[in-house]
This record gives structure tokens, C-alpha cells and sequence, in this order.
């Protein structure tokens, strides 16, 4: 069964965020005598924390999105807000200058729209599909 273009969209962008996120934990890890020694406003050990949550979140929700979970959908929501959440209250608490911010709210709005569209997309493939032994769903 086709999957809708958003759908596979949103998996791309899920996978991406959460590379992005594995990247910075290690980056966090690997840098770290060198951001003490600068004196970085956010720990690299609770930066690197962060970014390995948000990698193994992004790889559970990209993984139900695939498998046409039914919870997906309410997760990708809820996932979607609690990182925008975490993004900004790194980015006002910990990062000083804030460059582009402008730029950051328009990202973050356009993906925000996007990911609500794409939820109703795969809460809609989710009851559609047909299940061959509905008693286990």
C-alpha cells in the first residue's frame, strides 16, 4: 500500500531532526573539555542528554509512522509540541546572541502547520487500512 506524499515526508523530517539530534549529543560528548573550557551557557552533558532523548523519540515515532501505527498520529502532536517546547527554551534560556529569530518562528510555525496536516493524514490512513485479524489491533 502507497503511503501519501506528506506522510513520507514527515518520516524524512523526523529522520532528519533526529540526526540532527544524535549529532549534536555526539558532538557534545566528543567537544566536551573544549565547550567547559569556553564556558558554554548549557552543560554539554545535559545537551548531550537532550539529543540522545530526542534521537531515540524521533527513531520510536519515525518507526510507528512506517508501521502505520494507530498512536502515531497523537504521538507525532505530541512530540511535535513538546520539541518545539524544548527548542525554545533552549534557544531564550541558553543561547545568547539569538540570531535569526525570525527566520526560527517562521521554520518552526511552517513545520508545526505541516506536521498538524500530516497527522490528520495518518490518523485517516490508520482507520482506513484493512486489518486482517482485527481482535489483535
Amino acid at each position: 500500500m502507497k503511503r501519501p506524499f506528506s506522510v513520507t515526508l514527515t518520516v524524512w523530517l523526523v529522520l532528519i531532526v533526529s540526526s540532527w539530534n544524535a549529532l549534536k549529543a555526539w558532538t557534545s560528548l566528543a567537544w566536551q573539555a573544549i565547550l567547559v573550557e569556553y564556558a558554554v551557557q548549557m552543560p554539554p552533558m545535559i545537551s548531550a542528554a537532550a539529543g540522545v532523548l530526542w534521537f531515540i523519540i524521533g527513531l520510536v515515532l519515525a518507526w510507528s509512522i512506517w508501521r502505520k501505527k494507530i498512536w502515531s498520529a497523537k504521538f507525532l502532536l505530541v512530540a511535535a509540541a513538546v520539541y518545539t517546547v524544548w527548542f525554545w527554551a533552549e534557544r531564550l534560556i541558553w543561547q545568547n546572541p539569538r540570531p535569526n529569530t525570525a527566520f526560527a518562528i517562521v521554520v518552526n510555525l511552517a513545520c508545526l502547520i505541516f506536521v498538524f496536516f500530516t497527522s490528520k493524514s495518518l490518523s485517516r490512513e490508520a482507520y482506513e487500512r484493512n486489518t486482517k485479524n482485527p481482535a489483535i489491533e
